[in-house]
Parts: structure tokens; C-alpha cells; sequence
């Protein structure tokens, strides 16, 4: 890493946190407790045989964290089975991880050297192994890069965009059986923090295990799927092939724990990775607990279901609006209801999608003045304290104030409740009233605005409820419309939505040298222009080419700031790209800085009092290395 990207890092905002512990070698392993049995029986190695030469020593005491105890079974919801993947997420087991103040450290790396932000060798932990006890070595990387990234069966369109800078694919380079390289004759500053990702960009396999699922190791897979009838090779092998799905048992992983039921299920059992790389200090492997537990409720019911001492560590599906409620029953049912800060760019947002496929509604979306005057004529002071008591943040979707890139301007832009000055814009785009105060589009239909939500917040409905008064105010009619969350994403992608609802910019607390790719059209899962993210995703070979100006212009300094071989330029693309986004107004920004309910049962130990919440960087609870927690 570079001395400029370390000095960001250590600025980000986030003092009151405290750095997660660093390895160190000399730790006495003691054996688990789960695995003594096996290990007598000869099912499985010694504890020493299991972890690698140097694990990953995890001191507890300077992460403001207590040696605990193995043993027990971890308790949590989630609102669908897909959400199985949140192991991977809460397990947090990454090539780099991002520590307590957003630094990027080792971790299932033993150490990694980064020369120029172009060169970047990794050195792998002697001895370590996936979870079926198989070594994890170069070859894995090599699987990957020629056989699966580089296999036109397996990847149609190529190596994944977050591999290549402008274009350019990485050389690979296997120095030896521990040792990989991967370099670019330009900088490639998403590389690291894509490792350390919540969705992380894996660029390893468990060779061992695929290979007989592809067809240059195995040629029979072939023929046999086709006598089957079935889809072929690559999508059987595609199918096995899930380490972040976390949906194939059979898969080995390096996860702190591992997945035993195979969907479609309602509870999902995952027991400890005996193979795990990481210990305490006292020689005692990770992690503590032995079970996770997933059930499967719906997201409506999950608050209810928290409440009633049905998880041990829930946040997923709760709302500030719970909050009251869970407080109550502290005592009752032995848990703690914490309020963590959160760290996304925006609580609520709207997201009119510039890429659907009405033509009139389009031209109106595009039109800068009728999304200025759909924010001003939002009452965000009204929702805070309704909803929020006050104590939300009244904002546009941008960067908070611990933010070294926070403006107030960038906050505040057309995000004021102004009914007459939205009238006035309303009127300029010649969007007429009718006799039943309702305007109209430009070709005669009623100005209906249905705005599509995933259905799994009432959270979400209220906040709709209030814009819908005060939109109805300014004649336009708001129409809700709640769905599954694929149903949705499909919708959007399609074109077929005009609007939808989600969260806003995922980290909210960015440094100059964090990615401003949330800014830009990068990814199809972008609401706002999801044909523009996909144009960029597949290199052109399918969505659409941005022909917006101003979005046109967020590419171009979005690779400025790639780039831009100073701080100092970087920033200055970052704050142009924020002042874009206020001026534009592409995401509608409600509210920000909501408190997240977090429930802990009283006995889990080391999970923060205080603490942030966020997807990325975080991983949610990721961050603070579940392993580590026990239960006293």
C-alpha cells in the first residue's frame, strides 16, 4: 500500500473505534473442545496440523475485546434463504480485511507488497487449508485466472471489469507454490479494497473440488451432462461454483464457519471450520461459537420475533421504528437493544431510473428541473421528526459530515421544503393542472408517479406516505408499489420501473482515495441508470452508452481520478463528482445518520456497545470479526 493510501486510511472517520489486533507468532494451540473427539478417533488432525504455520493471532485485549470460551450455538433471522450468504458476509474471512479504522491489513494472507498501485504480491500462510482440509496455495489462484476467469464457457464476456484497468487484464504470475502476482502497467486502486469487499471479488477457487466439474479435467462431465438433458458443463460447474451464494455445502470454503444445508430450506445449520486460520492469543482456535443458525422469517415478523428472544445478534430487518418496542423487552427476553451509527450516503432515496423504457416519462426524468423540484417539494423536517424523532439528518445522498470530502453544500442543494419554488419549475416544464389539481404529462395522462419498493420495510411505506402529501401538494400523485427484491431489481434493469426506493450511496464516509464509483455508472445494480452501469460492465457489448452530459461527464473523472497520481487530484475529482450529484439531483436523498437497532443477547460477549453498521466497508457486524465473539 501506498504511504499516501495508508495516510487516508488512517484519517478516516472513525476515532472512536479501536484497530483490530494484529498476527503474532508464537501462540501455544490449544485443542477445540468441538473436534477432541474426532481428533482421538482419527477423523481428524490435531489442532497444530490444522492451522497454518503462522495463523493469524487475534489479541483480544487491544481490540477492546475479552479471551472467550468455545462452545454454543449463535441464533439469527433473516427474511429469505438466499440470505444464507450473510455468513460470508459476518464471516469476514477475506485476502485483505479492512480493519477498525478502515485500514486494509492482512488477513488469509500472511502479508501482501504493493509497488506503484500496479504490482501487487501476495504471500499465502504456510500450511493453510480449505475447510474439507485441503492445502490453499497458488494453484487456487491459478485455477481461477486461467480455467474459470479466463474460460470462455465459464466467463462469456471475459475476466470481471474489477480485474482490468481500462481494458487491460492483469499479468498472472505463480512465483511459487505460496506466492502470487498480479500487475498492470496503470494503477489499479479498486484492486485491494475489492478484495476487502462485503461482496468480496474472489480471485481463488478450491481447484481441488472443481475440477471434476470441468471439462479440461474432466471430459466425461461432458458427455454426461448432455445425456442428462441438461444445460451443459459450464452450468453445472458455474453452479458448484457459489462462494459467496454459500448455497453449495459441498463447497470448501474458508469461512469461519460452514454451511451443511442445501436450499431450498427454512433453517440453515453452519458449524465451525476446524481448518479456520485464525486463534486467540492464548492458542485457542477460532471461532468461539460453534453453530450459526439461520432462520428463515418473514421480514415483516422479524422485529417481533427479535423482540422475543428469538436471535442472539439481529440487525438485518429491524428499523429505527422497532426500536421503542425492543427497548421494552430488554430485561423480559436477556438481550441489550444497541444503537450503532450507520455510514451509508443516505437512510431513504428515491431513484427515478433515466433508463426507462417510456419515452415520455424518460424525457421528464432527465429533465434536471422536475427531479430539483420532486426534492424540493419533499418535507424532510417533517418525516425526521415523525419518524425519527429529530434525530436523523435532514439530507441529500452524499458524504457525511465525518467525511473528509463533506460540504454542506453538497447537503443542503435543492433539498430545502420549498412548495412554491417546485411549483414554479413544475410550471416551466409546462406540466399543466387539471381541474382536479393533478397535472399531466406532456401527452395528456395524469402525472401518476408509481414509485416500486422490495416490500420489506413499513419503514419505507411511511416515509412514501408523508412524500405523498406533499408531492400531492405540487399535483403530482404518488402510487407505491411493493415487491420481492428481485422482482424489483428485475423491474428497474428492464426499464419497466419508473422509480423504485432504496438505500443511498454505500459509504458515506469515503476519504479521496476510497473508489467514487458509487458516483458514476458502474454497475447495473445502480437504480438510477442501471443500462448505463450494464453498458460499462460488459465493455459495451450490451445495456446503453450514458448520453447524459452530466453522466458522461462523472466517467470522466471518475477515471481521473484512477488516474490521478496525487491526493490532492483525487480529491479534486471526488468534490467534483459530489457537486455534480447535489446539482443534479440523480439520487433523491431523504434522510441520513438514522440510528440502527442492533440486538445482543445479553451473555454474547465482545460485540460493541458502540459501533458502526454498515455494507462497505463493514460487512455489517463483518468488520468486528464475529469469530471473536462468545457467549459467557
Amino acid at each position: 500500500m501506498t504511504s499516501t493510501q495508508g495516510r487516508a486510511l488512517r484519517h478516516a472517520a472513525f476515532a472512536l473505534l479501536l484497530a483490530l489486533p494484529l498476527a503474532a507468532p508464537g501462540a501455544q494451540l490449544v485443542e477445540t473442545e468441538m473436534f477432541r473427539a474426532d481428533v482421538a478417533a482419527g477423523k481428524l488432525p490435531p489442532v497444530q496440523k490444522r492451522v497454518p504455520a503462522t495463523p493469524l493471532v487475534v489479541r483480544m485485549d487491544e481490540a477492546g475485546m475479552q479471551p472467550g470460551k468455545q462452545g454454543g450455538t449463535l441464533n439469527m433471522l433473516i427474511g429469505r434463504a438466499r440470505d444464507v450468504r450473510m455468513l460470508v458476509v459476518y464471516g469476514y474471512a477475506r485476502l485483505v480485511g479492512y480493519d477498525r479504522k478502515l485500514a486494509i491489513v492482512p488477513d488469509i494472507l500472511e502479508s501482501f507488497d504493493v509497488k506503484d498501485d500496479r504490482i501487487f504480491t501476495f504471500r499465502l500462510r504456510k500450511g493453510h487449508k480449505w475447510s474439507d482440509g485441503h492445502p490453499f496455495t497458488a494453484e487456487d489462484f491459478r485455477y481461477f485466472w486461467e480455467d474459470v476467469a479466463n474460460n470462455r464457457d465459464l466467463s462469456p464476456t471475459g475476466p470481471q471489469s474489477d480485474l482490468l484497468v481500462d481494458g487491460e487484464p492483469p499479468k498472472f504470475e505463480v512465483l511459487d507454490p505460496l506466492t502470487v502476482r498480479y500487475s498492470w502497467s496503470k494503477p489499479n486502486r479498486d484492486f485491494l479494497p475489492r478484495l476487502a469487499g462485503a461482496s468480496p471479488l474472489y480471485i481463488y477457487r478450491p481447484a481441488h473440488y472443481l475440477r471434476k466439474f470441468h471439462k479440461k479435467y474432466n471430459p466425461k462431465v461432458v458427455e454426461t451432462e448432455n445425456k442428462a438433458g441438461k444445460r451443459g458443463w459450464a452450468s453445472l460447474h458455474n453452479k458448484q461454483d457459489n462462494m459467496y451464494q454459500f448455497d453449495n455445502p459441498d463447497l470448501p470454503t474458508l469461512e469461519p464457519w460452514i454451511n451443511t444445508t442445501r436450499p431450498p430450506a427454512d433453517r440453515f445449520v453452519a458449524v465451525r471450520n476446524p481448518y479456520f486460520h485464525r486463534v486467540d492469543a492464548q492458542g485457542v482456535q477460532l471461532p468461539y461459537i460453534d453453530r450459526v443458525v439461520l432462520a428463515v422469517a418473514e421480514g415483516k415478523l422479524i422485529p417481533a420475533k427479535a423482540g422475543a428472544g428469538e436471535s442472539d445478534l439481529q440487525a438485518r430487518d429491524l428499523q429505527f421504528n422497532n426500536y421503542t418496542f425492543l427497548k421494552k423487552n430488554e430485561k423480559v427476553n436477556n438481550y441489550r437493544a444497541l444503537l450503532w451509527r450507520t455510514g451509508i450516503g443516505s437512510h431513504f432515496a428515491l431513484y427515478p431510473n433515466l433508463n426507462v423504457n417510456d419515452p415520455v416519462w424518460r424525457t421528464l426524468l432527465r429533465d434536471v428541473r422536475f427531479r430539483r423540484a420532486l426534492s424540493m417539494s419533499i418535507d424532510r423536517s417533517l418525516i425526521n421528526q415523525v419518524l425519527y424523532f429529530g434525530l436523523a439528518t435532514e439530507a441529500n445522498n452524499t458524504v457525511l459530515p465525518d467525511s473528509p470530502l463533506f460540504k454542506e453544500a453538497y447537503q443542503k442543494r435543492w433539498a430545502k421544503f420549498d412548495k412554491k419554488g417546485a411549483d414554479k419549475l413544475l410550471d416551466e416544464i409546462g406540466l399543466k393542472r387539471g381541474a382536479d389539481g393533478v397535472r399531466r404529462l406532456p401527452d395528456g395522462r395524469l402525472l401518476e408517479l408509481i414509485v416500486e419498493t422490495a416490500g420489506e420495510s413499513s419503514e419505507q411505506s411511511d416515509v412514501l406516505e408523508l412524500i405523498r402529501e406533499t408531492w400531492k401538494s405540487v399535483g403530482i400523485k404518488l402510487f407505491t408499489k411493493p415487491s420481492q427484491r428481485e422482482v424489483l431489481r428485475n423491474r428497474v434493469f428492464g426499464g419497466e420501473a419508473v422509480m423504485s426506493v432504496w438505500s443511498g450511496m454505500e459509504n458515506g464516509l469515503a476519504t479521496p482515495d476510497m473508489s467514487p464509483d458509487d458516483l458514476a455508472p458502474t454497475s447495473q445494480q445502480q437504480l438510477q441508470w442501471p443500462k448505463f452501469g450494464q453498458y460499462h460492465e460488459t465493455a459495451g457489448k450490451s445495456g446503453q452508452a450514458p448520453d447524459i452530459p452530466e453522466v458522461i461527464e462523472l466517467m470522466k473523472l471518475s477515471a481521473a481520478w484512477r488516474a490521478g497520481p496525487s491526493r490532492a487530484e483525487r480529491e479534486k475529482a471526488w468534490q467534483q463528482m459530489l457537486s455534480i450529484h447535489a446539482e443534479q439531483q440523480f439520487v433523491i436523498g431523504v434522510i441520513s445518520a438514522v440510528p440502527q437497532p442492533v440486538l445482543v443477547r445479553t451473555n454474547l460477549m465482545n460485540v460493541p456497545e458502540k459501533g458502526f453498521y454498515n455494507w462497505d466497508p463493514g460487512a455489517f457486524f463483518g468488520i468486528y470479526h464475529p469469530d471473536g465473539f462468545w457467549f459467557k
